[in-house]
């Protein structure tokens, strides 16, 4: 039985809806690969504290339902377009409207979903702002162009600044309370490996609490462009165990509290003198 030749018009037709689904399926592939997302972190790094771990798994979640919701909203235009595309140029498609049932589900499941992020996000959020009780307490001070970290009660202070990038010491697994401040202008205090920013703002004490689990060196950096040397604005946050804390502390404390502040308060009245800064206390 011989096979009927298509007639060039259901040629062209059918390779149009080819075209039209290769461009579908080609568009969320390209964004996809463009933008550099891995699995299944897609592009965020877990980070070293109980927080920035959390933070790390609602990203996930966040993430995932993007993911879904986003696969669904595809689908659901590309069945539009195939199915609904207009066959007869002269003819008027078939209008309907009020499909109750239709409009309640896309009202009521976004509105859920809104609700469960919320929720979600709460949950994560509330142990960032509800500053547990803690005998380990590390004043900040920002600085055009370093940083002064200090420890009260046990005449310690750290300072640096430029290329210099002084190191905060803290122990692991331990909450440490942190005094923010800025001397002059608005700073940032950001560590990548614990997924953190606050701003250190001139005037105002922002304080937070952060835990780290792993010990080992981290970079920080200043995020607000705050002058000339802000690109050289770095220090360091080393965890380590808290016998080992225990033991800077002591090692540190004859160096002499008044000198070290005395070094900081001429830093940060001639900040350019980077070869007269003093480090107060060892990295």
């Amino acid at each position: 039985m011989e096979k009927t030749p298509l007639s060039p018009q259901g040629t062209r037709t059918s390779g149009r809806i080819g075209r039209r689904l290769r461009v579908l399926l080609t568009i969320p592939a390209a964004g996809l690969l463009l933008s550099g997302c891995t699995l299944p972190s897609f592009g965020v790094s877990k980070g070293v504290t109980k927080s920035s771990v959390q933070v790390f798994h609602l990203w996930q979640w966040f993430s995932v339902g993007a993911v879904v919701i986003g696969a669904l909203v595809l689908a659901l235009i590309g069945y539009a377009i195939v199915r609904y595309r207009r066959k007869d140029e002269s003819a008027i498609p078939k209008q309907s409207q009020y499909h109750i049932p239709l409009e309640l589900l896309y009202t009521i499941v976004p509105i859920i979903i809104v609700i469960v992020l919320f929720v979600a996000t709460l949950i994560v959020e509330n142990p960032e702002v509800s500053n547990p009780r803690t005998d380990v307490v590390v004043n900040v001070n920002a600085f055009q162009w370093g940083w002064k970290f200090s420890y009260p009660g046990h005449a310690v202070v750290v300072v640096g600044q430029t290329t210099q990038s002084p190191t905060m010491v803290v122990p692991a697994n331990t909450n440490v309370h942190v005094n923010l401040t800025s001397t002059d202008v608005v700073h940032g205090f950001y560590v990548k490996e614990f997924n953190f920013s606050r701003y250190a703002l001139p005037g105002v004490t922002n304080q937070f609490t952060f835990n780290a689990v792993k010990t080992g060196v981290y970079s920080g950096q200043c995020t607000q462009l705050c002058g000339l040397y802000h690109s050289l604005m770095f220090f360091k946050v080393k965890v380590v165990s808290p016998a080992t804390y225990d033991q800077w502390l002591l090692d540190n404390r004859n160096v002499s509290a008044a000198t070290a502040a005395a070094n900081a308060t001429a830093l940060q009245n001639n900040p350019y003198l980077s070869s007269q800064s003093t480090q107060s206390a060892a990295n």
